[in-house]
């Protein structure tokens, strides 16, 4: 009788194959699908980047953020220009201020501004979700229809408030964004836990006495992970953009410092002068990172959506 061994071989690496899949985890498998995404990999690795370059690229150029450069101040056309030469390497602004620093200094506020805002949006949302989902009754109608009531009130404008009520400050406008932009997340938090709280392993806990608390973020809040990482990602953008649409107006963060917004708008403020350059660098990083997110979050709920397994 004869036998192809490389049959043999092939059904042997198979039946390999999907024992190795069958042996994955929930999250082993999620980050297996997540890194056969092109995209999202491509996208990781280009925001890993930008925070590498927000972290030392300060070392290599030999200008700070706020020094004036009085010999660029004469033409700004050519001695402005971007050049290796003077040191410039994304060129300078209408003040003779380093570019290149000016960018990864504006990188660092606005990645700040993003990460931080987000991680007080999702804390908040996600505990002030899941309690409302929890209890239910009253306490859930109460709590819901005051999220209602916030969601009525136009962000932009809440936000522009507590900017000329409280000064410009850089802390102010993480915790300002942070706390306002909750109010999505708790309604799709608590959506996810009326799913969850009628599941045999929460029964199981209020049978054994588990007080409430150690249910909701336990038992509820870890069952929402996937979920809660997945708008984490979308909302950085959303953050980021927001910062830059006030420090675009003029109400961002105080001169020295600066951000993609700030930089953004001096750029577009003095593009009729020739300086195209004080637009695009900024804007590369902005669109950039933005994309970024986007795709990161896109491949994050397919890799972790379970109809697709």
């Amino acid at each position: 009788m004869y036998v192809d061994n490389k049959k043999v071989q092939d059904l042997a690496d198979n039946l390999s194959d999907s024992n190795e899949i069958e042996g994955r985890s929930l999250w082993q498998d999620a980050r297996h699908r997540f890194f056969k995404n092109k995209a999202a990999l491509v996208s990781l690795i280009t925001l890993s980047l930008i925070v590498l370059f927000a972290l030392v690229g300060p070392q290599f150029s030999p200008w700070d953020y706020e020094e004036i450069d009085w010999d660029a101040m004469g033409d700004i056309q050519t001695m402005g220009a971007p050049s290796f030469s003077s040191g410039h390497y994304f060129g300078t602004d209408d003040l003779g201020r380093d570019l290149y620093s000016r960018v990864i200094q504006g990188t660092q506020i606005s990645l700040m501004v993003g990460l931080i805002g987000s991680f007080i949006a999702v804390v908040v949302g996600t505990l002030y979700g899941a309690v409302a989902g929890y209890l239910g009754g009253r306490i859930d109608s109460a709590m819901m229809r005051t999220v209602d009531i916030l969601m009525a009130i136009p962000f932009m404008f809440v936000l522009i408030l507590l900017m000329v009520m409280f000064g410009r400050s850089i802390y102010m406008i993480f915790i300002g964004i942070g706390l306002l932009s909750w109010l999505e997340m708790s309604r799709i938090i608590r959506g996810q836990t009326l799913s969850l709280k009628n599941k045999e392993f929460i029964e199981a806990a209020i049978a054994t006495g588990v007080k409430p608390f150690t249910i909701v973020t336990r038992h509820i809040v870890p069952n929402v992970l996937g979920i809660v990482v997945v708008y984490a990602t979308l909302l950085v953008p959303g953050m980021i953009m927001t910062e830059s649409f006030i420090s675009f107006l003029g109400l961002g963060v105080q001169e020295p410092q600066t951000s993609w917004g700030a930089l953004i708008n001096e750029g577009a403020r003095t593009i009729q002068n020739g300086t195209l350059w004080q637009l695009l660098f900024p804007l590369f990083f902005f669109i950039t990172t933005l994309l970024s997110f986007f795709f990161i979050g896109d491949g994050l709920r397919d890799a972790l959506d379970p109809k697709d397994r």
